[in-house]
């Protein structure tokens, strides 16, 4: 999880998310918090006749970098491919090629395509299905950067000391050629077997010192493990986790390094949008101290969060279970427009640096007019008229669209949770009290990677026993009572 965004990645049984009264009560969970939460698959004509037109009549750039080895890694069967790098050396130092897809050149100002973007925001990832933020004919063909093809890049090209730290960088956009699609576990058995070419072998070493310079600045990005559910022949379901690979953290300090580095662009012409958040209050902390006493892991009492965070093993549950309620360390993140002078609040606390979206622009509508602003700047240009009008809204369109996929996030969340204790309702289980607040208390289970909100009343830190009176899987809600 780049800079402490997201919630973890559900991977659900299979299952066609139109399968109505075919699908199982999980699958028809997910598709009643579709409806409910007005995520719709389809996209609107207007907009797909705009996207499926540019997708045949938009020129590429005329600087041609085909020639040059990018690649790209991605989760398995990923089409919407938005970022491809090349890795080399430079001297006793690093050169970083980073191609992000080129929307900007698909999308006109003030058009239908434009206006329905705006509306939905980014692209929303639920188990069974994901609610896109372009169409298809651009997401997943003419403008991702799929494997031999050529296509539009916005190219970082950023320099870098022998300790991984930037030098230098510039934006520009060129033609790209991806010669290879690449996946995060091929890439680490490769990496770890020492098969990997040196290009790709750098990733390791580049993203181990860009890791060890994040500790030095009191960062603390979170590797959010993903939550495999599977249905057994009984009907019944199990959770499990999946820890991320080092190869997966690899690759998120690429996309930190471009980040940082459009923010620094930004702030030099004083026009822009930066990522930022506050740093967690010690009550969150305290908290996330508490359940990690819940779950027997110890925590020196003088080591920082960001620290303990970094050196959870994520091959044991109860570390990774951690990992996963940790993201209530990372609360309060927005966006910061300005234009003219710089902003006050210009920090993310868990980049621990001033950091702007530039690298999904496929999934994330901020990060479109974020590459405008930074390749202007690169290219002594001026940033356009219209994304100097936008700056100002997008802030409340992401803040909506971001509550809307945490609220689809949570409810699958919830319901997947309830799958799996459902044919547990009436047992007792042992928890440890890792909150209180006027409705009751939150507990941590001991034997299952679940937190929950029971009634009752005990102090924080206390080891209670917990009856589960409810577990609604279309309701999505578990309720347990204190014994």
């Amino acid at each position: 999880m780049v800079g402490g965004m997201n919630l973890p990645h559900l991977i659900a049984p299979k299952a066609d998310p139109k399968a109505g009264a075919d699908a199982g009560p999980l699958e028809r969970a997910f598709a009643a918090l579709r409806e409910q939460l007005d995520l719709t698959l389809d996209y609107p004509q207007e907009a797909k006749a705009e996207a499926e037109q540019a997708a045949t009549s938009v020129a590429l750039p005329d600087r041609d970098e085909t020639a040059v080895p990018y690649f790209t890694i991605d989760p398995p069967g990923s089409m919407d491919l938005d970022q491809a790098m090349c890795l080399e050396r430079d001297g006793d130092g690093y050169r970083v090629r980073y191609a992000i897809a080129d929307v900007p050149a698909y999308v006109r100002p003030g058009g239908a395509l434009d206006d329905e973007t705006r509306q939905r925001g980014q692209t929303i990832y639920l188990p069974d299905a994901r609610v896109p933020l372009h169409p298809k004919v651009l997401s997943e063909d003419a403008v991702s950067l799929l494997a031999d093809e050529v296509r539009s890049a916005f190219v970082w090209d950023i320099k870098l000391s022998s300790l991984a730290e930037a030098t230098s960088s510039e934006v520009y956009r060129a033609k790209v050629r991806s010669t290879a699609r690449l996946d995060y576990e091929h890439v680490q058995q490769q990496i770890d077997g020492g098969s990997a070419p040196e290009g790709l072998a750098l990733l390791k070493e580049i993203g181990e010192l860009r890791i060890a310079l994040e500790a030095k600045r009191g960062g603390a990005n979170l590797p959010m493990p993903e939550q495999e559910v599977s249905k057994g022949d009984d009907g019944t379901y199990q959770l499990t986790f999946r820890p991320q690979l080092p190869s997966e953290e690899w690759n998120a300090q690429i996309s930190l390094l471009t980040g940082m580095a459009a923010a620094d662009l930004m702030l030099q012409a004083k026009v822009g949008i930066l990522r930022t958040m506050p740093a967690p209050e010690q009550k969150a902390i305290d908290r996330f101290r508490r359940q990690a006493t819940a779950l027997g892991v110890e925590w020196p009492a003088d080591q920082q969060y960001g620290d303990f965070i970094r050196g959870l093993d994520r091959s044991n549950p109860k570390h990774l279970a951690l990992i996963h309620d940790a993201t209530s360390l990372f609360r309060g993140a927005g966006y910061t427009p300005f234009d003219g002078q710089e902003p006050e609040d210009r920090i993310q606390a868990a980049v621990a640096a001033p950091y702007a979206h530039v690298t999904a622009p496929l999934r994330r509508l901020v990060d479109r007019f974020g590459l405008v602003v930074c390749e202007a700047v690169s290219q002594g240009g001026q940033v356009p008229d219209w994304v100097r009008e936008a700056l100002p809204t997008l802030p409340d369109i992401m803040s909506r669209t971001d509550q809307k996929a945490s609220q689809a996030e949570h409810g699958c969340t919830d319901a997947v949770e309830a799958a799996v204790l459902a044919p547990r309702v009436g047992e007792t289980f042992a928890a440890y009290v890792v909150d209180t607040d006027e409705k009751g208390i939150t507990v941590q289970l001991v034997d299952l990677a679940v937190t929950a909100k029971a009634e009752g009343s005990a102090e924080p830190g206390a080891e209670v026993r917990v009856k589960l009176s409810e577990a609604n899987i279309e309701e999505h809600r578990v309720r347990f009572e204190l014994v």
